[in-house]
Parts: C-alpha cells; structure tokens; sequence
C-alpha cells in the first residue's frame, strides 16, 4: 500500500477505534528507554498477531483515547530498535516485522510521527514469554488448551508433512524475480498453472496465489526478507579457536538457494590454504577437497529445517578443520551411524526442482546440482579421509543442529615434509 493509502487508511481507524488487525499504542520514554508498554506485553501483542491472521500495531497512538501522540522523530529509531528485538528475543520462535515510520496529525492538525507496524500471520505457532496468545475482536486473549491443541494440529502437522510448500501469507506472486523463474516455465502452459504444480506458488487461506517456502528460497533475490534465517554465515579464523581477534574473513550469503551454495563454496576456495612440497616433483597438498565441501555444502542448504526461525546455517573455516553446523535434527528415523547407508529427505520439493534444473560446478564432478543416488556423505567420507587422512563426523548439537567437521590436511598431518 502506498503510503497516501495508508495514511487515508489509519486515520479511518483513528476515527472509529480498533478491531481484530489493527492495535493502538502510546509509548513512554525515559531518556532513550522505552518505558512504557511493558516488554513482555508488547510481546503478547506481536505473537497474538502472528498466531491469528497477521495485523498492524501503530506505536504513538492512545488505544483509549485514539489520541494521535506520536513518538519524538529523534528516539524513533531507537523505539523501532526497542520494537524490532522484542520480536526477535522475547517471542519463541521470532517473529517477523515490517516497520515504517510515518506521520499522522493530531486533534490539533499537527503533524506526529508514528511508527507502523505490520505482523504478518505466520506458518509458525509462536509463545510469548511461555504464553501463546491470539487475536480476539479488538483484543489479545491467552489461547486454552483446545483452542492451542487444534491450532498445533492445523500448522504444524502440515509442516511435518510438506513444510517447503506451505504458503508464506505476507507474499505475492509480484514478489518473483522474472529472471529466476525463466527455468522453470515451458512455452505452451500458462505460466501460474506450471508454478503451481512445481509447488513455487501456494493457495492462501483467502484464496490468493503466494510464494511457497520452495518459491521464496528458488525465486527471490532477497529470500531472508520472507525467511529471515535463510542464508549461510561464513567465516574464517586464522587458528583454532571462534574468536573475534582470529577472525581473517566474514561474509553471509543470502538470495536463491544456488547463489547461497556457490558464495559458500567459492568463500572456502578462497581462504583455504594449498600447501606445496617438491620431492622431487611438486606435490600440492590442499586444505580439503573441494568436491566434498561442495556436496557437504549442497546437502546443508538442500536439507536444513527452514521451520526453524532465527537459525542459519553456519560454515567456519579454522586452521585445522572445516565446521558446517545445518539447523535441525536429521529426518525421521535417520540416525548418525546410517547417513551413510540412508538417504531421507525432509525438503522434497526443494531437492527435486535442485535436482531436475540447477547445474553443479565442475569441481564437482557431476552435472545436476544434486543426483539423487544417496551418494553425497559417502563421497564427503571417503574423499576427504584420503586427503586429509582422518574420516569427517557428524553429530548433532543441542538437538537443534547438525555439525559436520571436515579436517584439515596438510604437510604435517600428512607426513610429507
């Protein structure tokens, strides 16, 4: 909505008062502190709308009087900032919001600023300093037991089921980069018809085509501004330990998922080390094989839990190791002891379209981007024991993550010298 339409729009609302989208907040400031709402009510607001059917907040406007305050324009960004980590650290998982900061009169014709929020609803079911709240009319009301239980049955089994193509309600099919979506569509078919049946697009709860998971991590170019978490951390140290004074390079790759696995792979190209001996020919001896990161880092960004809010994946490179920590447990019935035997797949869309229309990088030896032969940790366990000389491990980190160490080789290491 432009912004003339929203204005038009809020002030409408000022008139008659709030309803089940859209909430009035004063705020109090004490130098640059927020106060008064209190955080863990202001919490409640957000998860209450996010768990409902979205909703919009206006901070700077009395809920009783409807009296335009506004918010001092030089503590504006640091109430947004206030606003913007109540999301993110009061509410479990961390909810999504859109912030703008406009201007709205007063009774008097002057002119406040006010910062507008909106919630969208959200595919997750979110608890708010441990409650769980939804939107009731014009009011936040904690949720009872049944109500919470069917609300878990609704989205999360669905999640369970076909996560990747649930729709994402806060998107659009004008959210789709015309460039990206250019592989998938054959000539003779309408065009909504093919992306439907790839799962890139979803039916909403009202009816409208959104973008699936699949469709905003495949088609979008800023793919964290619909999944916050979707991107891969990079960084290298230059000895052992995670520590900022060791830190050598950093950068985060966001946009479609094969610009995320190429930045990843190209970042550890570049920062690994080539050792070189002459005995009496030359003999090159590299960091680590560069075909096994590459599957190790398709299998991470192919398979990782994008349920899961606020966690990315994490790749570190240090002087003696390679670490690739992919949010969430492994699939179903899949144990450590037989990811090399078994091959589960919790993102099926997403592996099938990576499978059937994404080219691999040469280094790695094959033509599509993933080959569907359960045969990617037997490639990362055999290729780098052979270099480096000790076999990879996988294990799974405060039940949240899957860590995969890839050891270094070297001159040492190696015996050669």
């Amino acid at each position: 909505m432009d912004r003339e339409k929203l204005v038009s729009d809020l002030l409408y609302h000022v008139r008659i008062g709030e309803d089940s989208s859209i909430e009035f907040k004063a705020v109090r400031l004490k130098g640059d502190a927020v106060i008064d709402p209190n955080k863990d009510k202001m919490a409640h607001e957000l998860a209450a709308f996010a768990n409902s059917h979205g909703g919009r907040l206006v901070i700077g406007i009395d809920d009783r009087t409807r009296n335009v305050e506004g918010v001092p324009s030089e503590k504006a960004g640091k109430v947004e900032e206030w606003l913007v980590n109540i999301s993110q650290n009061k509410i479990e998982p961390a909810v999504t919001v859109h912030t703008r900061l406009l201007e709205l009169p007063d009774r008097d014709g002057n002119l406040k600023t006010v910062i507008y929020v909106e919630v969208p609803r959200s595919i997750m079911i979110h608890n708010s300093v441990g409650r769980y709240y939804h939107r009731i009319g014009s009011t936040k009301q904690e949720m009872r037991p049944e109500v919470l239980a069917r609300l878990f049955q609704q989205r999360s089994q669905s999640r369970m089921i076909r996560f990747d193509e649930e729709g994402i309600p806060s998107t659009s099919i004008a959210d789709i980069d015309p460039s990206l979506k250019a592989r998938f569509l054959k000539p003779d078919t309408p065009e909504r018809e093919q992306l439907h049946k790839l799962h890139l697009l979803a039916k909403g709860d009202d009816g409208q085509d959104r973008l699936s998971i699949t469709g905003a991590l495949l088609l979008t170019r800023e793919t964290t501004q619909h999944i916050p978490s979707a991107f891969v951390q990079c960084v290298a140290y230059r000895g052992t330990e995670r520590t900022a004074e060791e830190q050598l390079d950093y950068q985060d790759f966001t946009g479609p998922l094969d610009t995320q696995i190429q930045g990843a792979f190209e970042f550890v190209r570049k920062n690994m080390r080539i050792e070189a001996v002459k005995m009496p020919g030359r003999i090159d001896i590299p960091q680590y094989h560069l075909g096994a990161v590459y599957e190790a880092i398709v299998n991470a960004v192919a398979h990782r839990d994008y349920s899961m809010a606020g966690s990315r994946i994490r790749l570190h490179m240090f002087a003696d190791r390679l670490e690739i920590a992919s949010p969430g447990i492994l699939s179903n019935s899949l144990t450590i002891e037989g990811l090399s035997e078994n091959s589960v797949t919790r993102n099926e869309t997403i592996v099938n379209l990576l499978s059937r229309y994404y080219s691999a990088d040469l280094v790695s030896g094959r033509q599509s981007l993933i080959e569907r032969r359960g045969e990617g940790v037997p490639t990362i366990f055999k290729e780098c024991q052979a270099l480096s000389g000790q076999r990879p491990e996988y294990r799974i980190v405060s039940d949240r993550e899957l860590l995969l160490t890839i050891y270094a080789a070297s001159k040492e290491k190696n015996g050669i010298i």
